[in-house]
């Protein structure tokens, strides 16, 4: 479970027009996350863009990653892809360039079954030989993870953790004492949704799966000390600060608004792989306003690149 707690800061994949990832820029932002204390790297995950991504350039972005700060931080990769062949290649690439764990989402564009899904977990996390956490993330892949098939997920040998969404119902203490009591004991529940992180903290999840914290880890990691310290206030009031940003997230996908906090901050001058479109003038300025609220100061953030 060692790779899998505490605050995972999850990093954009700097690339060109044409998919080819920029590997100077890409090591500058995960060096930015390694000196502030993070505890894991997500590489290629949602925010990283992996879905935009080709096999070479992922490969590419993998080795550059533990160039840059393998053997310093935990690196766990992003290995989804719509065959089961793709991901078990894309594993063995990331065990093969040094990874410590991966994250495997079930893509498809097929409805899958749990029991496709079952498999297709297995046989990932066979062919990687390396810690798995399962990607539950139904906002994108239109899958719902079971209770009952997570548990059956978390006793194969090699899948140790679970980045859950956030329950709709808001219900996080109640969802957790639900998949406490299925699973075993070393098997990791962390959550993603960064609005949720510091309740899903504060109510015993072993991760926060974090999208700003891939731009803004020192922020991050001040908000995942305090949840998981058990100091409410503290982090109340460090969520309170965020909230401008959150609501951002909500309005227009993380996705967008990072890539936007990457260009104020000056850390790097990229725009999101099309078909995504970059944000609108107007709403740039609100994302300025929104870091404002941080007390970040873009000058000082872009001499740290």
């Amino acid at each position: 479970m060692t790779h899998f707690s505490g605050l995972s800061a999850f990093s954009i994949t700097p690339t060109d027009a044409a998919g080819r990832v920029d590997t100077a820029a890409l090591a500058r932002l995960l060096d930015r996350i390694l000196r502030a204390g993070a505890d894991s790297i997500g590489l290629l995950g949602s925010t990283g863009g992996y879905a935009f991504l080709s096999r070479d350039e992922r490969r590419r972005a993998v080795e550059a990653a533990m160039e840059s700060v393998g053997g310093k931080i935990p690196v766990i990769v992003g290995v989804g892809a719509l065959r089961t062949d793709e991901a078990e290649a894309l594993a063995r690439d990331a065990k093969a360039a040094g990874a410590d764990g991966l994250l495997l989402a079930p893509m498809s564009y097929t409805p899958l079954t749990e029991e496709e899904v079952y498999q297709h977990m297995v046989s990932v996390s066979a062919a990687g030989g390396l810690p798995l956490c399962i990607y539950n993330n139904p906002g994108t892949t239109r899958f719902i993870f079971s209770d009952s098939l997570i548990a059956r997920l978390a006793k194969v040998p090699g899948i140790a953790a679970i980045k859950m969404p956030l329950p709709a119902d808001g219900d996080i203490r109640g969802e957790l004492a639900r998949l406490r009591a299925q699973t075993p004991k070393d098997f990791s529940i962390g959550y993603s949704g960064d609005w949720g992180a510091a309740q899903s903290l504060l109510f015993g999840g072993d991760a926060w799966y974090s999208v700003v914290a891939g731009l803004l880890p020192a922020e991050a990691l001040a908000l995942t000390r305090a949840a998981m310290a058990g100091e409410r206030k503290e982090a109340e009031r460090l969520d309170q600060a965020f909230e401008p940003l959150w609501s951002l997230f909500k309005e227009f996908g993380s996705f967008r608004v990072m890539y936007a906090i990457a260009d104020i901050l000056g850390l790097c001058r990229v725009v999101p792989p099309r078909p995504i479109l970059p944000l609108c003038p107007v709403d740039i300025l609100r994302v300025e306003a929104a870091l404002g609220s941080l007390k970040l100061e873009a000058a000082g953030r872009a001499s740290d690149a």
